[in-house]
């Protein structure tokens, strides 16, 4: 029997806390995604997706997300400029550790269907100064990958020219950043436009999770703003 999940951001997190082993065991099993009111595909079973981030990412933006995209049936590896291990940022001091999976120098964009891009001013002020890690995101934008991007994530984008003429939330301090590379920059909680998913800020993970799984299965390829 396919269950399905009500789309209110405020009614999943209650849900979760309240009944966690259970949504565990319903995000699993449903086949659908309840997004607005409307039915979306929720498998992602044979998509491979990579994370790129380095020391001082914002902790609940990468670890939250790449719950969601496994809880979905996806495989997600963290790929970063480091090896073994990178340290998390997690509001206003050093967080958890997580694993590198595959080093960049050793990873090949093309095997992956979609990028997850957390953010933190650390992580993501280190990344765009590595050409490395541009032409990774740039693999994905040339080939018209989807792409997910929340906080500061966007910095790396417009490195990798992912911006121009494309709508973008983001934290608000990026926002000329943003306007001066042809981008049009929005305070929305979440924004799906031309094959990208972008928020603000950690309150907005459960509709960027949202958003970006049904880009990531195949929908939300025009612009949509999400509450």
């Amino acid at each position: 029997m396919t269950r399905r999940i009500s789309g209110n951001a405020s009614g999943i997190r209650r849900f979760a806390r309240n009944r966690r082993g259970k949504l565990r065991i319903e995000i699993k099993e449903a086949s659908n995604l309840i997004l607005g009111g409307e039915a979306v595909a929720n498998n992602l079973q044979a998509k491979t997706i990579a994370i790129l981030a380095t020391d001082g990412f914002e902790q609940s933006e990468l670890l939250k997300p790449k719950q969601a995209l496994e809880e979905a049936g996806a495989k997600a590896q963290v790929i970063s400029p480091a090896e073994h291990k990178i340290k998390g940022w997690e509001m206003k001091d050093w967080g958890k550790e997580v694993r590198v999976d595959i080093a960049l120098k050793s990873t090949n964009a093309s095997q992956y269907d979609a990028l997850l891009l957390p953010g933190g001013v650390i992580n993501s002020d280190h990344l765009r100064m590595i050409p490395e890690a541009v032409e990774f995101v740039k693999h994905f934008v040339d080939q018209q990958k989807p792409i997910a991007a929340i906080c500061h994530a966007p910095w790396i984008l417009i490195e990798a020219g992912a911006v121009r003429g494309r709508t973008i939330a983001s934290w608000p301090s990026l926002k000329t950043d943003i306007r001066n590379a042809g981008g049009n920059w929005v305070d929305e909680p979440v924004v799906v436009h031309n094959g990208l998913v972008t928020s603000r800020k950690p309150d907005d993970i459960p509709a960027f999770n949202r958003a970006m799984i049904e880009l990531f299965s195949g929908g939300g390829k025009s612009e949509r703003k999400v509450a």
